[in-house]
């Protein structure tokens, strides 16, 4: 069985890390913003585990547990927090949402 070279698992890594900050960056509802960040997080595991596999050491999966408990976190604070904004604005676009202070 062949192994996949460590060139095209960063690679990888680096354009879903792409993607997802020009997601952040473009898109002004906090749904797609908060789905971005998702793709951003599993781009760095991603490449922590193809470090791992590179070097044959444990810490690349060890790093990617910690990335998706964080990302698991992530998405509970946020859920909570659009859910609060929707209720409170009526809307789920983050330049609406500026414009109403006050």
């Amino acid at each position: 069985m062949t192994a996949i070279p460590m060139e095209h698992g960063l690679l990888l890594a680096a354009v879903l890390f792409m993607l997802g900050l020009i997601g952040l960056l473009v898109r002004r509802n906090i749904i797609f913003m908060l789905l971005s960040i998702e793709v951003m997080l599993n781009a760095a595991g991603l490449a922590f585990v193809v470090a791992g596999a590179r070097w044959a050491q444990a810490e690349g999966q060890i790093m990617f547990m910690f990335i998706l408990a964080m990302a698991a976190a992530e998405v509970a604070v946020g859920l909570a927090l659009v859910l609060l904004m929707y209720r409170k604005f009526k809307t789920l676009d983050s330049d609406q949402v500026s414009r109403m202070r006050g």
